[in-house]
């Protein structure tokens, strides 16, 4: 799982994920005022947006779905502004979209301030975690990380805030703003004064969930795959399109003539083919028991291992499953198969790797996790075309044209050993 390969072929498409500068420390180009340093009580001053006594909302002109920002932001005494996201472009950004909170909560006019209202709050929903802002006057860092249901705040190299929406909207039916997963990014001003410098955004590209009945696992052999063009790989319920190995002799064996089955001793499993671009169906379970609670990290959605309050990084105790499918002949570029919290899905190799920039990381970590429970079939459509990589997991798409840099450009299809029993079946590929 954690190997690193050290020389890949260099491609010059643009990354799939890539940081704007949203305020370019000039003007007011992003938010609908090409050109202008004053926008509804906001201006530009010294590469900074300042806010003043008149604020109101500045709004982007474009609209964001999954994304992350960053930005730097310098509080005065009492200062009280806000984040909006998912905001229509009218109406009270905290009711129509969702309003982070931008405050300094140690005036004493706040005193009395409801937990939802303090720095990094979802306004009116959730409350976030205190303490951690800088000292009035100084810069703080915040980073926002939204995606699909999920929203995370980091601030000064803590998570505040880890909200899912889905749940909150449950929990307040009447929140408009809680339902929505698209809309402008503003500041919501209250005509306080509050300096904001380095905002920048990567946008992260996502797809529809797949309604098909073939994106999910047939807990059968499945007959509809040919039909929709493509090729079984164990031939004959055999495996003569695959390498042989005198390590994998009596490890990997045909059941029924559908089940590729390991008993999670040998090694990894490469076809004997090598493909380019396709599609792979790949079924799979676990069969055997687990290896043992571990303490693994809890991941953000923008692949970055979540931080507690002392600024380390946060785990859960999981029962320790852990395999993959490897692609174009790669450890490096496998998508995982195992337990941690964030799902199944992940490309660890490349996640994991500090050197890739993080917007890179972020596309390669599951958006939601849709694993069935341990023991139960799960269904893998997994297409690669070019260096980019799509993952749909039980019919929900967790990683969506997410780009693999340095990616061999063909290479074979491969599964591997990392000492869990487990049953893959339904193995097809389409060539595109």
């Amino acid at each position: 799982m954690k190997a690193l390969a050290t020389c890949f072929l260099a491609l010059s498409l643009p990354a799939s994920a890539d940081w704007v500068e949203l305020f370019n420390g000039k003007d007011f180009t992003n938010f609908g005022a090409p050109g202008k340093t004053e926008q509804n009580g906001y201006f530009v001053k010294d590469g900074i947006i300042e806010s003043s006594r008149k604020s109101g909302n500045l709004i982007t002109e474009k609209q964001y779905s999954d994304y992350i920002l960053e930005l730097e932001f310098q509080l005065t005494p009492g200062a009280n502004n806000g984040l909006g996201i998912h905001y229509p472009g009218s109406g009270n950004p905290a009711y129509t979209g969702m309003e982070l909170q931008i405050i300094d909560n140690t005036a004493d006019k706040y005193k009395n301030l409801k937990e939802w209202q303090f720095h990094g709050s979802v306004y009116s929903l959730q409350a976030s975690l205190r303490g951690h802002l800088a000292p009035v006057g100084e810069w703080n860092r915040q980073r926002v990380t939204v995606r699909g249901p999920r929203v995370t705040v980091e601030l000064n190299g803590v998570c505040i805030t880890d909200a899912n929406l889905d749940e909150l909207s449950r929990k307040k039916p009447k929140h408009q703003g809680v339902k929505r997963r698209k809309g402008h990014v503003c500041f919501a001003g209250h005509g306080e004064i509050i300096g904001v410098r380095k905002m920048r955004i990567a946008e992260i590209s996502f797809g529809e969930d797949k309604s098909e009945g073939w994106y999910q696992p047939a807990g059968k052999a499945d007959d509809r795959l040919a039909g929709e063009g493509f090729t079984p790989v164990m031939a004959g319920g055999s495996l003569k399109n695959f390498d042989e190995d005198p390590k994998n002799k009596g490890h990997w064996t045909v059941k029924d003539d559908w089940i590729l089955h390991y008993d999670g001793k040998g090694t990894n499993l490469w076809t004997s083919k090598e493909y380019k671009d396709f599609t792979t169906v790949v079924d799979w379970r676990w069969t055997g028991e687990h290896s043992g609670k571990r303490n693994q990290p809890v991941l953000l959605l923008n692949g970055l291992q979540k931080t507690g309050p002392d600024k380390k990084g946060v785990t859960s105790e999981i029962d320790e499953y852990d395999s993959g499918v490897l692609l174009r002949g790669a450890v490096h570029t496998q998508v995982n198969l195992w337990n941690w919290t964030v799902g199944s899905g992940e490309v660890y190799g490349i996640r994991n790797d500090g050197r890739q920039p993080l917007p890179i990381r972020a596309a390669l970590t599951p958006r939601v996790p849709a694993d069935n429970k341990a023991g139960e079939w799960n269904r893998y459509v997994i297409t690669v075309k070019g260096d980019r990589l799509t993952v749909v997991l039980n019919g929900k798409v967790v990683l969506h044209e997410a780009q693999l840099p340095g990616v061999k450009p063909t290479g074979k299809l491969g599964f591997q050993h990392h000492g869990n029993p487990l049953e893959f079946a339904n193995i097809f590929v389409r060539e595109l």
